[in-house]
């Protein structure tokens, strides 16, 4: 993507010689658009992007093209509708790739889930969320090599170690960066521009976006892959508590599972309330129906403030009138596996 531009620097339109600056995006006097070589060349590379198949390479350039477009123009609303065409052909990517992804047999992943119990038969059936962290190790260092990453990271390490010790801050630490990062992943696929994560001690960690979605299933898409992440960190944790017996790994699982739920509230703009956006009032319905069944079967009152606020948005605001299916088995699936795993309060509990 194109560097940006110092704010201060002069230029001279080309059509009319009338001094502009980077941030005008015509020329004040004759209209001309003010990054026409830029604008050609993030085009050319988007268009070659797209040509060899790389469609989030070729939104990112296309996301960057229309930066620097005025909003009000006819190009400006073309460069949308391109960016929400490739933004619905990268949804269906995964899908078709299902079938060649299952490397792995169906017959090994339910061995392990009947060793689990119910929770590692939900586990089986969100398989892909510990799949993405077994096969995405790439992406999750990432993050690691950016320095406002790691001294963030770091500081809040420090901060949750003199409270809890460095065991349970060291796997609380990793439980977050690894929801943050399902986020990057998400954002990188839309090519959407965005911070590295950034930790704050005692509010957890969060991405800022550059750049903003097209869509309501973009968001949506956006905001559940950092609980989806974070599910298959608390699984992970979650099963390797019970396989070496160490109840700190699943008090971490526990204290993951539970923040991630949190996350879920469909509200502002935590990932509940960007997962809403993309679903239709009977989508809504359904989930705050799945938010209410296990709220009655766990008797986490998480789940209560989880019901009764969906049940307000859904009644206050508006919905899409088509929803997203797929958005919808996320989010349903998320509230079942984030409930099951906050019905065991194990014995490493912090200040237990």
């Amino acid at each position: 993507m194109a560097e940006p531009v110092a704010s201060q620097q002069i230029l001279k339109c080309e059509g009319c010689g009338t001094q502009v600056t980077p941030a005008m995006l015509a020329c004040p006097v004759c209209q001309r658009l003010v990054h026409a070589q830029q604008l050609k060349s993030l085009a050319a590379q988007a268009e070659a992007a797209q040509s060899a198949g790389n469609l989030s390479e070729a939104l990112a350039h296309w996301r960057s093209v229309q930066e620097l477009l005025p909003p009000e123009t006819k190009q400006h609303a073309q460069i949308s509708e391109r960016i929400t065409g490739l933004s619905a052909e990268i949804e269906k990517q995964p899908a078709d790739k299902r079938p060649a992804a299952p490397g792995q047999s169906k017959s090994g992943w339910a061995k392990g889930a009947a060793g689990a119990g119910a929770v590692g038969l939900l586990a089986w059936k969100l398989k892909f969320a510990v799949v993405f962290l077994l096969t995405k190790g790439k992406l999750l260092l990432l993050g690691l090599t950016k320095a406002s990453t790691i001294f963030s990271m770091a500081l809040s390490l420090g901060v949750y170690w003199s409270l809890w010790g460095w065991r349970f801050a060291l796997g609380f630490i990793v439980a977050m960066y690894v929801h943050e990062m399902g986020h990057v992943a998400a954002l990188r696929k839309y090519g959407i521009a965005a911070t590295a994560p950034m930790f704050v001690p005692g509010l957890g960690a969060f991405v800022r976006l550059k750049q903003y979605p097209a869509t309501p299933q973009e968001d949506a898409e956006v905001g559940l892959a950092g609980p989806m992440w974070g599910a298959g960190a608390s699984l992970a944790f979650w099963i390797a508590g019970n396989y070496t017996g160490w109840p700190m790994l699943a008090a971490i699982a526990y204290v993951s599972a539970w923040l991630n739920l949190f996350n879920l509230m469909p509200v502002w703009s935590l990932d509940g309330g960007r997962g809403f956006r993309g679903l239709s009032k009977t989508e809504r319905w359904i989930v705050i129906a799945a938010m209410a069944v296990m709220w009655g079967f766990t008797e986490e009152f998480l789940l209560a403030a989880l019901t009764v606020l969906g049940i307000g948005r859904a009644l206050m605001s508006e919905a899409p009138k088509e929803g997203h299916r797929a958005t919808l088995y996320r989010f349903v699936g998320l509230v079942v596996v984030l409930s099951l795993l906050t019905m065991v309060r194990p014995a490493g509990l912090p200040g237990r």
